[in-house]
Formats: C-alpha cells, sequence, structure tokens
C-alpha cells in the first residue's frame, strides 16, 4: 500500500468514526470538532494557507502535539474542517416545500451549497482534487441525487447534472473574488479603461449597471442549464 493510499485510510478512519479518540485518563479537554470548528474559524477569517497546526494549537491554549492526539496532521484537519463547515445536508424531501417537484428542489439545493460556500470562502477551492469526503460533504451529494431521481434523467446523466451545478456555483463565486475578472480591482479596472479600444466588449460590462457582476450570474445560468434539461426531457416524453 502507498504512501498516498495509507493517508486516505487514516482519513477514512477519522471522518467515519472508525478512529479512537484517547480513551485513557480523565475526559479530554479537547475533541476532533473542537479543533476543526477553530480552523474552520482561522479560515473564515484569514484564508485557509493561515491554517496550520501550531496555529490552531494556539488558538486553543494546547500544545501542537496535543493535536497530533486526534489528527495526523494538516491534510487530515482541512479534511475535518470541510466536514464541519458543510454542515448537516438537507433533507430532499422537504426542500422548498414538499409538495414542489424536482426542479425547484435542486434549485434550492444549488442556493444553500452556494450559501455555504460564500460563508466558508475557502470550501470550494479545499474540496476540489483527489480526496476522502466526509459524511456531511457525502451527504450533500445524496441530497442531490435523491432529488434528481425525481426527473426522469437516467442515472448517469443524474450524475452528470449534480456535477455540472457544482462546478456552476464554483465558477460563479470565483468571479466574485478580486482579481479573476479584469475588473475586479481598482487597478486593473484604470488598466482596463486605458485600453478600452481594445476590449470594447468587456468594457461594456465593466461600464454596466452591475447586475451581472453582483451574482445574477449564477440564477441566470441556473436558468440556463434546468431549461435545457427539462426540454430534453419533454423531447423524450414526445418521441
Amino acid at each position: 500500500m502507498t504512501d498516498s493510499e495509507l493517508a486516505k485510510d487514516g482519513t477514512i478512519a477519522l471522518l467515519w468514526g472508525l478512529r479512537e479518540g484517547p480513551t485513557r485518563g480523565p475526559k479530554p479537554l479537547l475533541s476532533l470538532e473542537r479543533i476543526a470548528r477553530t480552523a474552520v474559524q482561522v479560515a473564515d477569517a484569514e484564508g485557509i494557507g493561515a491554517v496550520s497546526m501550531q496555529r490552531v494549537a494556539q488558538e486553543l491554549d494546547f500544545t501542537k502535539m496535543s493535536l497530533y492526539r486526534y489528527v495526523a496532521g494538516k491534510d487530515e484537519l482541512v479534511a475535518a474542517m470541510i466536514d464541519v463547515a458543510v454542515g448537516a445536508p438537507p433533507d430532499p424531501a422537504t426542500m422548498a416545500g414538499s409538495d414542489t417537484g424536482w426542479r425547484a428542489r435542486i434549485e434550492a439545493w444549488v442556493r444553500l451549497l452556494a450559501e455555504t460556500w460564500e460563508a466558508h470562502p475557502w470550501l470550494p477551492w479545499a474540496t476540489m482534487g483527489d480526496r476522502v469526503m466526509g459524511p456531511n460533504e457525502v451527504g450533500w451529494t445524496e441530497a442531490a441525487q435523491a432529488i434528481l431521481r425525481d426527473s426522469g434523467l437516467l442515472p448517469a446523466e443524474r450524475t452528470g447534472l449534480a456535477r455540472l451545478l457544482g462546478g456552476h456555483i464554483r465558477t460563479t463565486l470565483s468571479t466574485a473574488t478580486a482579481g479573476t475578472q479584469p475588473w475586479a480591482s481598482t487597478q486593473q479596472a484604470a488598466i482596463l479603461r486605458e485600453y478600452g479600444d481594445r476590449f470594447p466588449a468587456l468594457m461594456e460590462l465593466a461600464d454596466g449597471d452591475g447586475d451581472l457582476l453582483a451574482g445574477a450570474d449564477r440564477e441566470f445560468g441556473l436558468r440556463i442549464i434546468l431549461d435545457g434539461v427539462e426540454k430534453l426531457l419533454a423531447e423524450r416524453t414526445a418521441s
């Protein structure tokens, strides 16, 4: 077994309750959840780059070695942070009202996930790549799939749509981050205007009313995506 596989096994044991915490001596003052929540607070305030075992230990007023009784290192710490930050998954049966169709419920799922990621701006990027997911994060994925089961899409299509929606949220969040668009900072906007004759289409956006840049792009994209899905389903029913 490779070091990577061993690390994943350790993270699985951590997130899914398969690893026991310290059992000897008096009741411990620390816990995995307390450590993870403290790390989340640091990341929310200063970014994920500010999180380290030493920093979290200082925030908790414990030694760094005390943390190693619960997490093996920063990779496991970040994994625990993600599952704490995403929180308990929503109930797909009651989202947007129990009597609503699949579209209203998946729209509610998208908005709730976006709100969660907006509350923890480091989450969209920490959740990328090959890694182990905890029960809360898996529960969010399960909720999306449970909603889309009622759509009439095939299983592979439901998976593809859920991934597309997650990617759409991530992309629209990135456009609100300074530096990701030519008009995002004062300096960059000034440069854009200086060379506006070379970039007339961007100038039109930068000088517009700002609705697109303020987040309406997420709702617009969501509507286009789901309109397309409903059109596909209608064509299948008609054929």
